[in-house]
C-alpha cells in the first residue's frame, strides 16, 4: 500500500475517532437531561438540590468536552496529507526507528495490514519533537535515542 493510501486511511480513522466521540458526548448529554427531568418529579429537600447540582456539574463538564472535541475536530480539517515537504508537518506520515506516527490528533493506535500507526498530536510530547525535523535528524524520547528514518 502506498502511502498516499495509509494517510487517507489514517485520516479516516481519526475523522471516525471524532465522531464516535461526539456520539459518546451527546449521549452522556441525552442521559443527563433524561435524569434531570426525573430528578424534577421528585419530591424537594436536601437530597433532590444535591443530586440537581450535580447533575448540573456534569452537565457543564460534558459540554466542555462537546467544545473540545469540535477544536479537536476543527484541527483535524487543517491536515493536509498531499503537502509534499522535507520536515514534519500537520499531516506527515514518520516512521522512526521506534514506531511510525501519523501528525494529525491524538487518536490512538491504528493497525494497517499488521502494522501499527499511531495519530498523534503535534502538541502531543511526541509531537513535539517530531515537528520540524528531517529525514536522519535524531531526538530524545523517555531516554532513547530515535532516528527519523523516512517522511511521507
Amino acid at each position: 500500500m502506498k502511502a498516499k493510501e495509509i494517510k487517507e486511511k489514517l485520516l479516516e480513522h481519526c475523522f471516525l475517532w471524532i465522531v464516535e466521540r461526539h456520539q459518546r458526548i451527546n449521549k452522556t448529554v441525552s442521559n443527563i437531561k433524561i435524569a434531570l427531568e426525573e430528578e424534577s418529579k421528585s419530591s424537594a429537600g436536601d437530597k433532590h438540590e444535591t443530586g440537581r447540582a450535580m447533575l448540573q456539574i456534569e452537565r457543564e463538564n460534558a459540554g466542555h468536552q462537546l467544545k473540545e472535541i469540535e477544536k479537536v475536530e476543527q484541527s483535524l480539517k487543517r491536515v493536509q496529507i498531499n503537502k509534499p515537504s522535507g520536515f514534519i508537518h500537520l499531516g506527515s506520515l514518520v516512521t522512526t526507528t521506534q514506531a511510525t506516527y501519523f501528525l494529525s490528533i491524538s487518536a490512538g493506535k491504528f493497525s494497517l495490514q499488521k502494522k501499527d500507526y499511531f495519530c498523534i498530536a503535534p502538541n502531543a510530547p511526541i509531537g513535539i519533537l517530531l515537528l520540524g525535523k528531517q529525514k536522519g535528524d535524531f531526538f530524545v524520547f523517555h531516554n532513547d535515542k530515535i532516528e527519523v528514518v523516512a517522511i511521507e
